[in-house]
């Protein structure tokens, strides 16, 4: 059964195309920076945005019907896996990511949450099997069901924490089997709205604790991919512990787990932690910890985390520039964690969203490659922190020097009042002359 009728498979036809069902910019087989496009990008589709999302929000009901052709829950579930690995072959994405509840639907228990995640999992390894796409990542959906209202590895309820451990410990089984190259953590309620009613020392102690016990596991069953922890604000809880990647990497020093994980770095998670994207993805490269992306963006004007598809250019080169500088995915890569507007409904409009953020980032990754190789703006960053390179700069950095002797040098300089200029305005104006002075 073909699911995705309005449109075949997408190729690559160049700016000059004449159907928008086809990449612009996006040559999967072209190299850039010394790999393809497909190396570099890595595009994976996420489960619960493209084949489980209806369109709802918290005003209104769904706008586009995901049921495909069944109103069965295990018969619905098998029909999202055959539409996902069709649409993924048609778009010439080679990898997806999962929460288990996106992929199989809850039970009334556990063990039959447990068995259907079973029956799919099988028939999700025999499409990967025939199609040769894979898994970037897998993760547990500790957050919808109501037991999760305060927390999972935070609950003040410890039958909680143990139902949650219990369910990831399933997710892990299941990505190990499906051959996953990384796990996720997204604490998606793992904070507090007051003080009031909150231990948070505990709540802390125990997600740690709940960490460790799950790389533990899965290294003790062969996962030898890559785990994260996807920095989260403000959504749903007010003070979310994994707040922003500094946060995050200070939880992971405090409980000796910094060796453990790397960070899955969101778009617009890092806007609404008052970041900009290439901000979050910077402090992840600067601390050794980058890993993988979450590929959207929010809305300036909107409060919450919107999922928008990415079309922002300058965000994608400035996001591609720190991905060639920490010399690009091992594991991880860009997975579009976006879904279509509420009023683009249509079938069409989920190729097409696809289209322009694949088309986005490929000419993010064109741009970055000419701001490296162009080398102006790594020669000003150079330059303008020269002093540390030699003199009294050199002994700072090698620890060569005391307080004590900094003070009788700068007794001895007197006022210091010739610093040189940022430039900022210069340095951007070199970003619009690379994307647009010229045919990229």
């Amino acid at each position: 059964m073909e699911f995705f009728k309005e449109f075949g498979k997408i190729r690559y036809e160049g700016r000059n195309a004449k159907t928008p069902f086809a990449f612009r910019f996006y040559n999967p087989d072209e190299k850039i920076a010394g790999k393809t496009m497909r190396e570099q990008l890595r595009f994976a589709m996420a489960y619960w945005h493209t084949m489980c999302a209806e369109g709802t929000d918290m005003f209104g009901v769904g706008t586009i019907d995901k049921s495909f052709d069944s109103a069965n829950p295990m018969e619905i579930a098998k029909n999202k896996a055959y539409a996902a690995f069709e649409l993924m072959e048609k778009l010439d994405i080679d990898y997806f990511c999962f929460h288990d509840r996106d992929i199989a639907p809850e039970g009334r228990t556990l063990a039959e949450s447990n068995e259907r995640l079973d029956e799919i999992t099988e028939l999700i390894g025999a499409l990967m099997r025939k199609s040769g796409k894979k898994l970037l990542w897998g993760t547990a959906n500790c957050f919808g069901n109501k037991r999760y209202m305060h927390g999972a590895g935070t609950a003040p309820n410890a039958d909680v924490f143990a139902f949650a451990a219990a369910q990831i410990k399933k997710t892990i089984e299941i990505t190990v089997k499906l051959g996953g190259e990384g796990y996720v953590f997204w604490g998606g309620r793992e904070g507090y709205e007051t003080l009031l009613n909150t231990d948070m020392a505990l709540e802390q102690d125990n997600m740690a604790r709940l960490m460790r016990m799950a790389v533990d596991y899965a290294r003790s069953i062969g996962f030898k991919g890559d785990f994260y922890i996807e920095p989260k604000p403000k959504e749903p809880t007010k003070h979310q512990y994994d707040f922003d990647t500094a946060t995050v990497l200070a939880f992971l020093r405090k409980y000796g787990l910094q060796n453990d994980f790397k960070m899955n770095i969101e778009a617009n998670h890092a806007t609404l932690a008052g970041h900009t994207f290439q901000h979050e993805l910077r402090v992840a490269r600067e601390n050794g910890v980058f890993g993988s992306i979450d590929a959207n963006q929010g809305d300036m004007l909107l409060g919450w985390d919107t999922d928008q598809y990415p079309t922002n250019v300058y965000e994608t080169a400035l996001c591609m520039y720190e991905v060639l500088k920490a010399g690009g995915f091992t594991h991880g890569g860009l997975n579009f964690d976006a879904k279509t507007r509420r009023g683009s409904n249509t079938p069409e409009d989920i190729a097409l969203s696809f289209i322009a953020g694949m088309d986005a980032f490929a000419l993010g990754l064109r741009i970055a490659d000419k701001m490296i190789s162009d080398g102006r703006i790594d020669d000003f960053v150079q330059e303008r922190y020269s002093s540390y390179n030699s003199g009294i700069g050199k002994r700072i950095v090698d620890g060569d020097i005391s307080i004590h002797e900094l003070e009788k040098y700068a007794l001895f300089l007197g006022d210091v009042t010739t610093n040189k200029s940022g430039r900022q305005e210069y340095l951007e104006n070199i970003i619009n002359e690379i994307m647009f002075g010229g045919k990229l």
